[in-house]
C-alpha cells in the first residue's frame, strides 16, 4: 500500500509525519474522504472546494488543490482496488506544543483503504449529547472527531451503524458521518446548515436530485417518520429500518427506494457533478 505523504508517494510502513505535526497534538487540520470506485473518484471537485473551505475556516494556509487532486491520482493509479475510501488529511504541520500553530507550513496525507457496499438498509440510535450550531468548527470538517468516535461506540454498542445528534435547541442536526433524511407526509426534508450540520456532498446533491426541503425539524420527528434514511460518502443513500427501540416497517419505503435510485443513476451518469 502506497500514501502520499508532502510530495511523494511511500510505501505505507515508510510513511512519516512528525509527532509534533498540529494534526496529531491538537486536532488542527481537515479532511475530506472520497468514493472512488475502480480508481475514479467520485463528486472530486466538491470535496477539494469543500477542503478549502473548511482550511480557510480554521485559518490553515490555502491548499494547492492541482497538488492535491494530482496526489489522489498517483494513489489510485497505485493501490487499485474495487471500491475504496480516498482519504485526504490537511493539518497546520511541525508545531510547538500547545495551541499556536508553527511556520513550517501545512502537512498534506492522502491514503486509500479498501472498503464494501454498504447495506441498504440499517439502524440508528440517538445520542444524549449535542452538536453547537454556533461553534468555531460549525460547519467545518475538521480532523476534531473525538466526540464523533464517542457516539459511534455507543451505537455500536446498541447493534447500530450509526449515532444521530440533536442541536443545543433540540433539533435535528446530523449524524457522526451522516446527514439524515426524513419523509412526512409523502414529502422529503433534511435539516439546514443553520443546524449545524456539515453541509455533506451526497446530502447536496440528494438535496439537487430529489427535490428534499431543507427545513427546521425537532428531534422528535424520528418518533413518527414515515420513512428515515442517511447519506454520505460512502453510505450515498441508506434507509434507516430502525431508530432506537422503534423499527420502521418496509424499511427502503418508497420515497427513499426512488431516491437511491435517482442518486445511483445520477452518480453513474456523472462522476463529477460540479456545483450548480
Amino acid at each position: 500500500m502506497k500514501v502520499w505523504v508532502n510530495g511523494a508517494l511511500s510505501e505505507i510502513e515508510d510513511a512519516r509525519v512528525s509527532v509534533l505535526d498540529h494534526g496529531m497534538t491538537v486536532g488542527d487540520g481537515v479532511f475530506e474522504t472520497v468514493k472512488a470506485v475502480h480508481g475514479r473518484p467520485f463528486a472530486l471537485t466538491r470535496h477539494l472546494e469543500r477542503l478549502a473551505r473548511s482550511a480557510a475556516g480554521l485559518g490553515l494556509r490555502e491548499p494547492d488543490l492541482d497538488e492535491v487532486r494530482h496526489a489522489c491520482a498517483a494513489v489510485l493509479a497505485a493501490n487499485p482496488m474495487p471500491l475504496g475510501r480516498l482519504r485526504i488529511t490537511y493539518t497546520g504541520g511541525l508545531s510547538p506544543l500547545g495551541s499556536d500553530r508553527g511556520t513550517d507550513g501545512p502537512t498534506l496525507v492522502v491514503a486509500l483503504g479498501a472498503t464494501t457496499r454498504r447495506p441498504d438498509t440499517t439502524s440508528v440510535i440517538t445520542v444524549p449529547w449535542t452538536r453547537n450550531e454556533r461553534g468555531a468548527l460549525t460547519g467545518l470538517k475538521t480532523t476534531s472527531y473525538a466526540e464523533n468516535v464517542v457516539a459511534l461506540a455507543r451505537a455500536h454498542e446498541h447493534g447500530a451503524s450509526e449515532a444521530l445528534f440533536a442541536n443545543t435547541v433540540g433539533r435535528l442536526c446530523e449524524g457522526t458521518g451522516s446527514n439524515v433524511f426524513v419523509v412526512l407526509d409523502g414529502e422529503l426534508h433534511t435539516p439546514p446548515v443553520s443546524s449545524g450540520c456539515l453541509a455533506g456532498i451526497t446530502r447536496a446533491l440528494t438535496v439537487e436530485w430529489t427535490g428534499a426541503k431543507e427545513t427546521d425539524l425537532p428531534m422528535d420527528v424520528l418518533d413518527h417518520a414515515e420513512e428515515i434514511f442517511l447519506t454520505s460518502t460512502l453510505r450515498d443513500v441508506q434507509s434507516v429500518a430502525r431508530v432506537d427501540g422503534r423499527d420502521i416497517v418496509a424499511a427502503p419505503g418508497p420515497v427513499t427506494t426512488k431516491a437511491m435510485r435517482v442518486f445511483e443513476e445520477r452518480a453513474a451518469a456523472d462522476p463529477d457533478p460540479r456545483t450548480v
